[in-house]
């Protein structure tokens, strides 16, 4: 079927743009083993808008669509259940690697590009693992993250942590440390949660008032 040519809007592009972030982060983390690819498909020429690693297979971007990858947008355009695929395939050199294709759609749900991963096999098993050890990661800092059940818990744990970090600050003075309670959970975004000034206030043992004027007057 010969592909007609796509025109995107500027929502579509943004679509686009914003998974840029996500090949980028998803390359950190998952290290050089792995190539990273977001295909424009307004230009079939020149699709590839974002690579990462692309070192696994010679392409930069401005580089074409494949044949097999342009028959998958078209199986996919004629089939409304098929948005992602896993597969096995190899490049020029004849190194193999796990690939996942899926679409991403834009405005009225049609087919404006694609996000590709490619896990390539030929990397030593040491070598992914080294990505993945805390001891490996120099740069990054450890953190704990505690997941809860549901919003009140999240709440009620960050204020446990914050009254955890002010009390043990004697720089902070007694008069001072509701404040910056109120200070830290604001910083940590807990105030963006729905009833947050109300559960924070009761278990702080004071008003909403004093909540909303703390908070008032960080933003000063």
């Amino acid at each position: 079927m010969e592909h007609d040519q796509m025109i995107l809007t500027q929502e579509d592009k943004r679509i686009l743009d914003s998974y840029k972030p996500v090949a980028e982060g998803l390359g950190s983390y998952l290290g050089e083993n792995c190539e990273i690819i977001i295909h424009n498909l307004e230009h079939l020429d020149a699709s590839v808008m974002t690579i990462v690693h692309g070192h696994h297979s010679g392409r930069k971007v401005g580089a074409p669509i494949s044949e097999f990858t342009l028959s998958l947008v078209h199986r996919m355009i004629e089939d409304d259940s098929l948005r992602h695929i896993s597969y096995f395939a190899k490049n020029k050199r004849g190194e193999t690697f796990k690939a996942f294709t899926a679409a991403i759609l834009g405005e009225n749900k049609r087919i404006i590009g694609l996000f590709c991963i490619n896990l390539y096999l030929s990397v030593s098993l040491l070598s992914v693992m080294h990505n993945f050890y805390p001891q490996a990661q120099n740069d990054t800092e450890h953190i704990s993250e505690i997941f809860v059940d549901n919003t009140e818990e999240l709440m009620l744990t960050s204020l446990e942590s914050a009254k955890k970090e002010v009390y043990g600050n004697p720089a902070i003075s007694s008069a001072n440390k509701n404040k910056e309670i109120i200070y830290l959970l604001a910083q940590k975004g807990i105030f963006n949660l729905k009833d947050a000034v109300i559960i924070i206030a009761e278990h702080m043992g004071i008003s909403k008032n004093t909540v909303y004027m703390h908070l008032r007057n960080k933003n000063k």
